[in-house]
């Protein structure tokens, strides 16, 4: 699917730029960007019949670059919902267990130039979900005497 992806993009990169040359080519009525472009030009090489075939161009560009964005889209939709990455699962933390402190004998102590070994606890892996909660029967009524 990644490829297919890649695929379309590039298709709709080449799309997109055809369709701006083919807008900025075509002649405008106040003279404005299509004849700073060369919009004068397209008469000698596309004949008497200019307007029609960069009105055609432009048409089937428009079509095909809105075609291409929508499937991009469904695509990047399918490669969501059918493609889970390992980043959407709760993450597992592990958590310290705590551990009664072990007694230290005197004669174990370190000499005086060695540092002394971290004390390491064993990593305990905690569940996700909560635990359910404990249910205590109702207390039994106090009668009281006047």
């Amino acid at each position: 699917m990644s490829i297919l992806i890649w695929i379309l993009t590039f298709v709709l990169l080449l799309v997109s730029g055809f369709l701006i040359l083919v807008v900025l080519m075509q002649k405008s009525k106040d003279g404005g960007m299509g004849s700073a472009l060369g919009g004068g030009m397209t008469e000698s090489a596309f004949g008497a019949e200019t307007g029609n075939v960069l009105f055609n161009a432009t048409r089937n560009a428009t079509i095909a670059f809105f075609v291409l964005a929508f499937g991009l889209y469904l695509c990047h939709i399918y490669q969501r919902k059918h493609m889970g990455s390992p980043g959407d699962a709760l993450p597992n933390i592990p958590v310290p267990a705590a551990m009664a402190p072990a007694p230290v004998e005197k004669s174990a102590a370190p000499a005086a130039g060695t540092a002394a070994p971290a004390a390491t606890a064993p990593l305990v892996s905690v569940p996700t979900t909560p635990a359910p909660a404990a249910t205590t029967p109702p207390a039994a009524p106090e009668s009281k005497k006047p």
